[in-house]
């Protein structure tokens, strides 16, 4: 399945939208005291070779008598037949999420969504910010961005963590740091003795990095808080609007606009977004 329109959202057999698909955990890695990255393959050969997504859409995940909760996808498009989901301890559904095994058996729906405009990217050089757990949905565009990385000009990551216990995918940064195609900052809000980078927020970052405003796409996700400052830089630099984008997290229950809990304005972030332009935002009441 490819989702080649803004508002279209099925799942992979075409069927029942609200129908979990059973997935197994294949593997589970500790990133810090709150986050773990899941690995999962869906059950069935038929939906696990339908499941086509975009970098930027998220699905739902059910546990079985608990409840779902809405998850970006973290791995890459072209990582064919797992999908990775960074998830936070923070309710019922996460709890219960960290609780699992490898071997377990989840439900996923989806891919639900609007992601980012990857093949509308290409030939242009790439800024990439990101705050805190936003990097989990960035990581899907970085590493689909590395895999066809001769597609692309320059491209800039800037991520900001509260403090360096928190800095997620420390082993992925570490392999791109060490690439000269790719240009990576780091920056936290309370060093440690242990810390090496950048100190400040990430809005900070922008004073050591070089933009070509005619030539460049951006890419922002994090808390939403950032938001404004974060584009306020990119809007210095002179990045046109409609080449500004953004993931919005915001509380999604259905997946597919028929429950209105992420209604932002007139449109709904589960069908519409969640990643929307600059252009788009402002348009819409209390996005930003």
């Amino acid at each position: 399945m490819n989702l080649t329109h803004a508002h279209e959202c099925r799942c992979p057999s075409g069927e029942n939208p609200y129908r979990p698909w059973p997935a197994r955990i294949t593997s589970i890695r500790d990133l810090t005291d709150k986050e773990k990255l899941f690995e999962l393959r869906l059950i069935d050969p038929g939906v696990r070779e339908a499941f086509n997504f975009h970098s930027g859409q998220f699905v739902e995940l059910s546990i079985f008598g608990v409840g779902e909760a809405p998850v970006s996808i973290s791995s890459a498009p072209s990582k064919q037949g797992f999908i990775e989901l960074c998830i936070r301890k923070a309710g019922d559904v996460t709890g219960a999420m960290h609780a699992k095994q490898c071997g377990d058996i989840v439900g996923l729906r989806g891919p639900f969504g609007r992601g980012f405009p990857f093949e509308d990217m290409k030939g242009h050089d790439i800024l990439l910010v990101a705050g805190g757990l936003g990097i989990a949905p960035l990581k899907s565009l970085i590493n689909h961005i590395h895999d066809e990385r001769h597609e692309f000009g320059k491209v800039t990551i800037l991520y900001g963590s509260r403090n360096p216990s928190e800095v997620l995918f420390r082993y992925q940064f570490d392999m791109w740091k060490h690439r000269d195609d790719f240009d990576l900052i780091l920056t936290v809000d309370q060093p440690d003795d242990t810390w090496d980078g950048e100190t400040g927020l990430v809005t900070k970052l922008f004073d050591r990095i070089d933009v070509d405003p005619d030539n460049t796409f951006g890419a922002v996700c994090g808390p939403p808080v950032m938001y404004k400052y974060v584009i306020d830089e990119m809007r210095k630099k002179e990045m046109d609007v409609d080449r500004i984008y953004m993931s919005f997290e915001r509380r999604m229950k259905c997946g597919i606009g028929k429950c209105g809990h992420c209604g932002v304005g007139h449109q709904y972030t589960c069908i519409d977004g969640p990643v929307f332009n600059y252009w788009e935002a402002m348009n819409l009441q209390g996005a930003i």
